[in-house]
């Protein structure tokens, strides 16, 4: 049984690197009958945003990623962190530093200018036989954990395998602030322990973070847990995933119309893989997920993929939840009496929920205006008067034309009679039912409109010319 969790800082909106790091931790809690948490680590008070921290709670609502139990916070929890500053304070693993802001900053420069890596150089910690330096007076000291100074610090990563420091990389770094608040690094190992964390499923930036963790599970006397430390996620170049690239925040997918499944498919194969399979229900992911497949390498951002799996999920879901998906959209199809065709119709075609809107509205809505381009390249002079032979035809079989193969069996003959070609007859109508060239088959658009909208629409068209300028419709009238 695995425990894991997602821990983000509420500084700002949750992006999709964070969102696959708490889908990996999902599935893989929910695959062993385990626990998935969900923490806050505000701990960062001057940086913490508010916005942010709902921002978070309402993509995982989205995207469905229940999480077990309450939502941690670690600014509730500084009263937990004191108690075991004050424990290694106690039992001589941590220490308090006098060292001022300027001493720090001229011992960085001093190391920087002699080509060594910046540390702190052990001023204040307690040796045996070491006399401290004089206490400052009025200086608030900062509490430093006693870090190994030899040997090194080792663990099993269940991504990138075995993983060695050399103690010399981890310095005795600041557990809490002169103003008493504690640090990142120690209050994450505090409360991964104290949730029972087992595995702990990250982003490979976090890597240089463990060792200082490991550190203080040691001191603290936790278990250390199961770490996989997951490689980033780049743009198609392998350069860092810009918000241009879709590094943007979760819901602004939402709001391009992406279905969460779809999305949450797409992040599932961003650094793991089930052979070639591309399309993964939640069912199969929690299956056959295991984080030890995740790959060891960086994956690569694929705008084009993303469009094409929401496509797949648009087409395979119900008509009842694309009518509940475009209400977010501001349109509602609850009570359309030809909702189930059109939408039938529509999802085929579109990528997107708000291309499913358009190839909707682009039937159901009255044109205002015609496609210049569409009008000059197949409106003719001769095209009123085919049009207004259709019409009639259309009128004597109009009972019928709720019936596709039917439109079609009468409109073949009428286009072969006129010796017109396929795009004579049906991009003009496209044209006036629609006002573009690009809307699904005419034949469907019949159906749906029936006879007395399509009349209406191609007599408007007609009347105008297919023109757009208010001087010739005033003219007109």
């Amino acid at each position: 049984m695995a425990i894991t969790r997602f821990a983000p800082s509420p500084t700002g909106y949750l992006h999709i690197g964070g969102l696959r790091t708490s889908l990996y931790n999902y599935l893989w809690a929910r695959k062993t009958n385990g626990e998935f948490r969900l923490r806050i680590e505000d701990t960062d008070t001057a940086r913490n945003n508010e916005e942010a921290m709902k921002a978070i709670i309402s993509a995982f609502e989205w995207v469905g990623l229940n999480y077990d139990g309450e939502v941690f916070y670690q600014s509730k929890r500084t009263d937990i962190y004191k108690v075991y500053i004050d424990r290694l304070l106690e039992n001589g693993n941590a220490y308090k530093c006098y060292m001022s802001r300027d001493e720090l900053d001229a011992l960085r420069a001093s190391q920087e200018a002699a080509k060594q890596n910046p540390r702190y150089d052990g001023t204040w910690r307690p040796e045996t036989g070491k006399t401290l330096p004089e206490i400052p007076v009025g200086v608030e000291p900062v509490i430093r954990i006693k870090a190994p100074t030899s040997g090194s610090i080792e663990f099993e990563d269940g991504v990138k395998g075995s993983m060695k420091f050399d103690a010399s990389t981890v310095d005795d770094f600041v557990i809490a602030r002169s103003n008493g608040m504690p640090t990142y690094n120690f209050v994450v190992a505090i409360d991964d322990a104290l949730m029972e964390m087992t595995d702990v499923i990250r982003g490979d930036d976090h890597l240089s973070n463990t060792p200082k963790q490991i550190v203080a599970y040691n001191a603290l006397g936790f278990e250390v847990p199961k770490f996989y430390h997951v490689p980033m996620i780049n743009n198609p170049e392998g350069k860092k995933l810009s918000k241009r690239d879709g590094a943007m925040d979760v819901m602004d997918y939402k709001n391009l119309g992406y279905l969460p499944e779809a999305l949450l498919n797409f992040l599932v194969r961003l650094g793991w893989s089930n052979g070639d399979q591309e399309i993964f229900s939640m069912e199969e992911m929690l299956e056959l997920f295991d984080p030890s497949n995740i790959n060891k390498s960086a994956s690569a951002y694929n705008a084009e993929k993303l469009l094409w799996l929401n496509s797949e999920y648009i087409k395979a879901v119900s008509n009842d939840r694309l009518i509940e998906e475009l209400k977010f959209f501001n349109l509602d199809l609850s009570h359309h009496p030809k909702r189930t065709e059109l939408l039938d119709l529509a999802k085929q075609r579109a990528q997107t929920i708000l291309e499913l809107k358009k190839s909707v509205t682009d039937i159901i809505d009255i044109p205002n205006s015609y496609d210049e381009a569409g009008v000059k390249k197949f409106v003719k002079e001769d095209t009123k008067d085919f049009l207004e032979k259709y019409l009639i035809l259309l009128e004597q079989n109009k009972e019928n034309l709720y019936d596709v193969s039917k439109i079609e069996e009468i409109t073949k003959p009428f286009i072969n009679e006129n010796g017109l070609k396929f795009p004579q007859l049906f991009q003009p109508i496209r044209i006036a039912l629609t006002g573009g060239t690009q809307a699904p088959s005419v034949y469907d658009i019949i159906s749906i409109l029936g006879f007395i909208e399509v009349s209406s629409r191609l007599n408007k068209a007609l009347k105008r010319n297919f023109q757009n300028t208010w001087l010739f419709v005033n003219n007109q009238a």
